[in-house]
């Protein structure tokens, strides 16, 4: 799934993306790591996945969209 990151706190490597819709989801330290990035800046296009839990949405990783 796409979506746009919308904040990251490089002290925490911790923040928040825009799915399309424009739903801001968060994602923890342990989503980013698993990604592999070291920085992230508003308005880039990422990558994430996903898991449901319940009517919640976790994100698990985040990478940058590549084509």
């Amino acid at each position: 799934m796409q979506a746009t990151a919308y904040t990251y706190d490089p002290g925490t490597r911790s923040g928040q993306v825009l799915l399309d819709d424009g739903t801001p989801v968060p994602f923890d330290a342990a989503a980013f790591d698993a990604g592999g990035l070291r920085l992230l800046r508003p308005g880039q296009r990422v990558r994430i996945e996903t898991e449901r839990e319940g009517a919640a949405v976790r994100i698990t990783l985040v990478t940058l969209q590549t084509f």
